[in-house]
């Protein structure tokens, strides 16, 4: 079979190392009973990895001609493949395929270019996520595994960190792709808090958090002036002289739920 030629407009980097890909699944830790969507299969390398040791296994995927490749491939024969935008798609549209007791485990080698919108796309089905095993771009990986008042702590950290629990496994060089990326990347194993913060208004939550880091530099009484009164301040008993990497993602609740 002749291979598709990766696309620059969709962020296609395929993984080509078996190393790696043989790393990746033993993340993952198939079992016969687990309901594994792959997001971005691409020409099925790590797809065909995981069908080794798993007996279901769906993949959506937006390229036509991919999706074409892959359903034509004889080796992949018990792949369910979706074509769809994984930004747009609902994932409780699948509850048919699996039990209704039984979570999603997601894997894949996410295009860079779609990796956070599509992180704060999963967050809104948490509740269905057993767990997540994704290749990133190091420097989202610093974001997500991020803590209050470092460098890489951001929008993504605090509303991730909310939700989800945040390993980094392991980082792969550019080499291990084709064609090589201009970054480094990392393996993150993602599991949902077993414990949930109590939030009385998310969309509140969302434009405060995203309102505060926009403009970091700031103090909070300045990036959040049209948002937040100096009562509401001293409420949540938050210093409003701090800047928007000295919260934690509790006291964003706390002036949230204030």
């Amino acid at each position: 079979m002749r291979y598709p030629v990766p696309r620059k407009r969709f962020g296609q980097h395929f993984l080509t190392d078996r190393s790696v890909l043989e790393k990746i699944v033993a993340a993952l830790a198939p079992s016969d009973d687990d309901f594994i969507v792959e997001i971005g299969p691409g020409t099925g390398a790590l797809t065909k990895c995981l069908l080794a040791r798993a007996n279901r296994l769906t993949a959506i995927e937006m390229d036509r001609d991919l999706v074409e490749f892959l359903e034509k491939n004889p080796d992949l024969k018990t792949l369910k493949v979706i074509q769809a935008d994984v930004l747009r798609f609902d994932f409780s549209s699948i509850q048919a395929d699996r039990e209704a007791a039984t979570k999603i485990r997601l894997i894949g080698n996410l295009p860079y270019n779609i990796s956070t919108p599509l992180l704060f796309h999963l967050l809104g089905f948490i509740d269905q996520i057993q767990d997540m095993v994704f290749m990133v771009q190091r420097e989202v990986a610093l974001r997500l595994s991020a803590r209050p008042g470092g460098k890489n702590y951001g929008r993504l950290s605090v509303m991730s960190n909310l939700e989800l629990e945040c390993r980094c496994l392991f980082d792969v060089p550019p080499q291990a792709f084709y064609p090589p990326p201009k970054v480094q990347s990392t393996l993150v194993h993602l599991v949902p808090n077993p414990v949930r913060h109590p939030i009385a208004h998310p969309a509140r939550l969302d434009r405060i958090v995203k309102n505060a880091f926009s403009q970091r530099r700031k103090t909070l009484r300045n990036s959040l002036a049209t948002l937040i009164t100096a009562e509401q301040f001293q409420r949540a008993e938050i210093d409003p002289s701090l800047r928007a990497e000295n919260l934690s993602p509790e006291q964003y609740i706390a002036l949230s739920n204030t």
